[in-house]
């Protein structure tokens, strides 16, 4: 467990499981988000370096027959080898778009939970009077905001 979360007052074990799941999720939905706008950007680079390639080394040659002009690009094999990274880096960016989405979600579900079951987790009226100070470490340490349901 995390050692901010293991250190907090007012706040008992059970309640300190949930927050350290709902910190695992959240990392877990950063982690593939951060890997999905690496795979964007590393798509549209390929794409636009096999455009340019393209441009340069066969549609100015070959505009006139389209057969030409394919069995050229055909040929090159870096041409190839830059459209084939191209069509994988948009397979995985899509992937990792579902993979996000499916994290996200996950995530949105406990922290929302959490949040609901905001007055069962802290009963006693000393926790509930300290609980904003679990709701500012959650947020300051770890971004998650408990304060609200809505993101």
């Amino acid at each position: 467990m995390d050692s901010p979360i293991q250190q907090l007052e007012h706040t008992d074990q059970a309640t300190k499981q949930m927050l350290e799941n709902v910190r695992k999720r959240k990392k877990k939905f950063d982690d593939v988000k951060k890997w999905h706008y690496i795979s964007i950007y590393g798509t549209l680079f390929f794409a636009f370096i096999f455009a340019v390639d393209f441009y340069i080394n066969f549609y100015k040659q070959y505009s006139l027959s389209f057969i030409a002009l394919l069995s050229a690009v055909i040929n090159d094999t870096v041409a190839v080898y830059i459209l084939a990274f191209t069509i994988v880096g948009f397979g995985a960016m899509n992937l990792l778009k579902q993979q996000k989405d499916k994290k996200e979600k996950e995530y949105q579900e406990l922290r929302c939970e959490i949040v609901d079951r905001s007055k069962d987790l802290w009963k006693r009226e000393d926790e509930w009077k300290n609980r904003h100070i679990v709701f500012e470490i959650m947020k300051k340490q770890y971004d998650i905001n408990l304060y609200h349901e809505k993101k």
